[in-house]
């Protein structure tokens, strides 16, 4: 609950926000002090006051599926560990393709993936690009260095070099559009600069933002940029999942059966520049797929 309270001092008022909430069986209140004047944009101040408190509480949350996914992938013998491992590979290719476009289903990317079996009647572009992503992906988790523009482009080239060739590994220098979106990415002139960008603000973040905010915010910094003519979303949930990979978080995926939800955050984000927007999605998201790890506890 969200309220404003006054307090009198001396001749002057003073006005303050404050929001009580219960946690672990206990109230708790938090405080931001507002002046002597209600301001302006008072909802828009409330919701960033809101916005700040969550954060907090679903960092402590965070913290606790972090501790308890090493807890257990300790205990899991290697062979499993590796089994579920591949498991999520396979389940992630699957939907992070699906996104995309791609008709394959989930038992004929499983198929192919993990038996060799190429399933009949199907485009040999979804086929070959989903047995690329799989190997991306194993990149991906085994790359012990730091992000860069390099290992991006590298990565782009190795997924869409068999499938799209003319622009597999490189920046596009064209205007793109979104389908069903009315997000329009940056024009070409902006690309190279707004990477630039990227990279200058990823090398200071990582030092300062809690890892899941940081994965929220390089997929959609990164997405939103829109550096190549195709694959710009599948290229931000792998740079997600390389962050939280990289910082000893359990990965995300983004069920395609989810995906509305997943567009509107985006879009609504992208077409306000109200970042916000989709970082509380995707905290909600995280909570939801990793959260059973700490169900119970």
């Amino acid at each position: 609950m969200t309220r404003i309270k006054k307090r009198r001092i001396g001749k002057e008022t003073y006005f303050y926000l404050e929001h009580s909430y219960r946690e672990k069986g206990r109230v708790e209140k938090k405080e931001r002090y507002l002046g002597k004047r209600l301001p302006g944009d008072l909802e828009r101040v409330k919701k960033d006051f809101l916005y700040g408190i969550n954060k907090e509480r679903f960092f402590r949350e965070f913290d606790s599926i972090k501790e308890e996914y090493i807890k257990q992938e300790k205990k899991m013998p290697d062979v499993i560990s590796e089994k579920q491992k591949e498991i999520f590979m396979i389940r992630f290719t699957y939907d992070t393709n699906r996104i995309e476009g791609s008709r394959l289903t989930l038992r004929e990317t499983s198929d192919l993936l993990e038996k060799g079996i190429t399933p009949r009647e199907k485009s040999i572009s979804d086929t070959r690009e989903a047995e690329a992503h799989l190997k991306v992906f194993h990149l991906m988790c085994e790359y012990e260095k730091d992000l860069s523009l390099q290992v991006i482009l590298y990565w782009h080239k190795m997924l869409f070099k068999d499938t799209k060739p003319e622009s597999a590994g490189r920046i596009r220098d064209y205007q793109v559009g979104i389908s069903g979106s009315r997000f329009m990415p940056p024009s070409p002139p902006e690309v190279i600069p707004l990477l630039q960008e990227f990279f200058r603000w990823y090398q200071k973040s990582k030092k300062t933002l809690h890892p899941v905010e940081f994965a929220a915010l390089a997929h959609l910094r990164f997405v939103t940029i829109h550096s190549f003519g195709d694959g710009n979303g599948r290229m931000s949930r792998l740079i997600m999942n390389f962050i939280l990979n990289k910082y000893g978080f359990p990965m995300l995926n983004i069920p395609y059966e989810k995906r509305k939800g997943y567009y509107n955050a985006l879009e609504r984000a992208q077409t306000i520049q109200k970042e916000s927007i989709f970082v509380q999605w995707f905290f909600r998201r995280f909570l939801k797929e990793c959260g059973r790890l700490i169900e119970g506890r």
